[in-house]
């Protein structure tokens, strides 16, 4: 792993300090480059790209950032959208020019359906599906409601975390991802098993 601590990854984190809205949209990037330190220790990989790819990746995400019409917001391409503004905001605070088409290329494979080509890749995505399962994707998932296309009640948030478990962990790549999702697999199967218990059929 190169590390790198120099002005430009405060500048970055500053950025999305002050885009992040809803401001709980913030969590997620020190909790996702944290992951990614621990998945890539004892690997050799370039943590500047990581670090830029995880803090920037979500922009698109934000409101004020992502469209108002919910039409819109259906078929919003939130990768597209951050591939095209990275660039400029990397230039702006410094970043290394060279590095700037790797970080691309870690953003546009961050997602669980998509194919990593790099190790840096491999590492963000594997901390991004990480971040979707125990109780902090149970509790990115419940913070949605209202605000996201994908669900609007309680039954439709509880499908999309039993995709979340029965799918996302036979997707990392990483050893040591898998050994990092076990304890969350369980949390969150408690989870779910004690929610079905307790709402019934009543859930909303």
């Amino acid at each position: 792993m190169t590390v790198n601590t120099t002005p430009y990854r405060a500048a970055i984190e500053n950025y999305i300090a002050a885009n992040a809205n809803p401001t709980h949209k913030f969590g997620h990037q020190p909790r996702l480059y944290a992951l990614t330190q621990q998945i890539g220790h004892g690997r050799k990989y370039d943590d500047d790209v990581v670090f830029a790819a995880v803090w920037l990746h979500d922009l698109g995400v934000f409101i004020g950032q992502r469209p108002e019409d919910p039409e819109a917001l259906k078929t919003w391409d939130h990768v597209a959208y951050i591939v095209e503004k990275a660039p400029a905001i990397l230039t702006e605070v410094g970043f290394p020019a060279e590095k700037i088409p790797a970080v691309l290329d870690v953003i546009c494979t961050h997602q669980p359906q998509d194919t990593p080509l790099t190790l840096e890749a491999t590492i963000a995505r594997d901390a991004d599906i990480l971040e979707l399962l125990g109780a902090i994707g149970i509790t990115r998932t419940l913070a949605k409601l209202g605000s996201d296309t994908r669900f609007c009640t309680f039954t439709e948030a509880l499908h999309a975390l039993k995709k979340q478990l029965a799918t996302l962990p036979d997707q990392l790549k990483l050893d040591t991802s898998r050994a990092l999702a076990i304890p969350r697999f369980h949390i969150m199967q408690s989870f779910l098993d004690a929610l079905e218990s307790e709402a019934g059929p009543n859930l909303s």
